[in-house]
């Protein structure tokens, strides 16, 4: 039986200030959707873990080289424009804790199965060694898995439903010895490919593989990073109507419960955010990633909320 709450591994030390004139809206998302649970009243669903320690500049080696690490962190340009993001002190500290927090979130989960928990940041799976790309200034995913692994030994697999194929991982696999051990490949990265019905079936198919890996004790927990740009009012148009998007919920939801129910014991289970791009409606972002929550709370927590988010249509 899982715990009720959703463990959210939030420090406000996350979150920049002031976005300037960044188009993406990821440096500030953290607690834009803490705010907007709150204004909708799901809130109390969520155990806040503020009690965390920003990543050092060396635990960035793991995945990227000396050079970008050190070049980014002393605002030199060549480096901090890579991730299109405007540079300044207190967003290179944002980042040392973003990162920070899928590892804390992930490790928590290893100990406390029952717990689901919830990194609330995004910019983390387009990032290269040698630099930063589409809004991801480092790869979180590999220093937070690696970095589990060399500690516990613990394999992971990371279902990505952004609206853009998670590159980080494979880009990386040449440049970090173990990262083969730490997220596994052919099953670790999952991205499913094509739109509509056909998006939902590459799903399907995948978790299938996911299934046996984690039956043969060969995956040990699960990273869900549910992008609300792959739905297809996206300013990125992605792949899934409103409804195809929430089914796709449903549909890993219920996988990690049958998971559950096979094992006799809760699979180690994270929650991320990644992509959602909207200018003209971000509520619309937040309300999708809402409901995510929602159907996990409901699906695996016990609980019975009921939510529907106000989406406002694009204009074609």
């Amino acid at each position: 039986m899982r715990n009720a709450q959703i463990y959210t591994f939030y420090h406000e030390n996350m979150v920049l200030k002031n976005n300037g004139r960044n188009v993406s809206k990821s440096p500030q998302k953290p607690k834009l959707l803490l705010n907007f649970l709150e204004k909708n009243s799901l809130k109390g669903h969520f155990a806040i873990k503020d009690d965390f320690k920003p990543f050092s500049q060396e635990e960035f080696y793991l995945a990227h080289t000396k050079e970008y690490v050190d070049g980014f962190f002393a605002g030199k340009r060549n480096w901090t424009k890579s991730s299109n993001l405007d540079w300044s002190p207190q967003f290179a500290e944002t980042v040392r804790y973003t990162n920070a927090s899928l590892y804390e979130a992930i490790k928590f989960a290893l100990e406390n199965p029952e717990k689901v928990t919830f990194n609330p940041a995004c910019g983390f799976h387009h990032a290269l060694p040698e630099h930063g790309l589409g809004y991801c200034t480092f790869s979180g995913q590999v220093i937070a898995s690696v970095k589990v692994f060399r500690e516990t030994g613990k394999r992971g697999a990371y279902i990505d439903l952004d609206g853009h194929f998670g590159n980080s991982i494979e880009d990386a696999r040449k440049f970090v010895s173990d990262l083969n051990l730490a997220i596994p490949k052919g099953i670790g990265n999952i991205n499913p490919e094509d739109k509509h019905q056909k998006f939902i079936n590459n799903l399907r198919r995948e978790l299938g593989l996911l299934r046996d890996a984690i039956h043969d004790k060969y995956i040990d927990y699960v990273v869900f990073c549910h992008g609300a740009d792959s739905h297809e009012d996206d300013d990125t148009k992605g792949q899934c109507t409103t409804a195809e998007w929430i089914e796709c919920a449903h549909i890993v939801y219920d996988f990690v419960k049958k998971i559950d129910e096979k094992r006799r014991k809760p699979l180690p289970l994270i929650l991320g955010l990644f992509g959602g791009y909207r200018k003209d409606d971000y509520n619309s972002v937040l309300g999708l990633h809402a409901k995510n929550l929602v159907i996990c709370l409901n699906t695996l927590c016990g609980q019975e909320i009921k939510y529907e988010p106000i989406l406002k249509a694009k204009k074609r």
